[in-house]
């Protein structure tokens, strides 16, 4: 049941944030000024939790929520509730943030916190193993962010996304390719999109993304497939530009 908690959080904060995000385009929604965002949270064909996230852009900057809230016999098990907040600055680039926060409502020993200092270029992350200060990667983003960058990416010509992402907990690099041309069924209906996936291999998990090119860019899908073959889905299911 810890592990299927994590990865209920994982779904909501695992994103994609490449090196090629940080350059706006004129087809994106640069003038958004708040999103909406509902979406359920499957584990195979059962759901699992709710999530609903807000993108504010403010004075400058922007401030992301998430919350992930376990539902049915999950909830039952362990009614955990996932609080993400992402706040930081605009530039011509995107989403720079400068603090990320992560809290659990029941397993408070695995909140976790990242502050970013892009003058000295360091990162201090914080969690149940401490405070430590780190070198900060240029263009890191944290796993809530990186998912509202895209509407500020460029990537209908691009085909390798390379980046680098913190959990609050540690700064890893990552590597996904990009399938243009693709469409995708939700509840919502039928979308054109590009697939962002990592490449597969034998003993790892995989994560497929599926961006909405009429939309800005916009996560509308999300699949993570664990090493044992576990099969967790983050489909939107409501959603509101203005």
């Amino acid at each position: 049941m810890r592990n299927f908690i994590y990865l209920v959080g994982l779904l909501l904060l695992v994103g994609t944030a490449p090196q090629a995000l940080f350059a706006a385009t004129p087809s994106l929604p640069v003038q958004v000024t708040n999103v909406d965002a509902h979406y359920d949270v499957l584990k195979g064909n059962i759901k699992v939790a709710t999530m609903t996230e807000t993108y504010t852009r403010t004075q400058g900057g922007y401030h992301i929520e998430s919350v992930t809230k376990a539902i049915g016999l999950l909830a039952m098990f362990k009614p955990e509730v996932i609080r993400v907040t992402s706040e930081g600055i605009l530039t011509a680039k995107g989403l720079r943030p400068l603090t990320y926060i992560q809290e659990r409502k029941l397993d408070t020993a695995r909140n976790s916190r990242a502050d970013f200092d892009w003058k000295t270029k360091h990162i201090t992350l914080t969690d149940r193993a401490g405070k430590r200060t780190l070198p900060l990667p240029a263009g890191t983003q944290d796993r809530l962010s990186a998912m509202y960058q895209f509407m500020f990416a460029p990537l209908q010509n691009t085909a390798e996304l390379n980046f680098n992402m913190t959990n609050g907990s540690k700064v890893d690099d990552y590597s996904y390719h990009i399938t243009p041309d693709q469409s995708m069924t939700i509840p919502l209906g039928t979308f054109k999109t590009l697939y962002v996936a990592n490449p597969p291999q034998n003993g790892a998990a995989r994560t497929e993304i599926w961006l909405a090119t009429e939309h800005g860019n916009f996560p509308y899908k999300m699949t993570i497939t664990e090493s044992e073959g576990d099969n967790f889905t983050q489909v939107l299911t409501q959603i509101n530009f203005e």
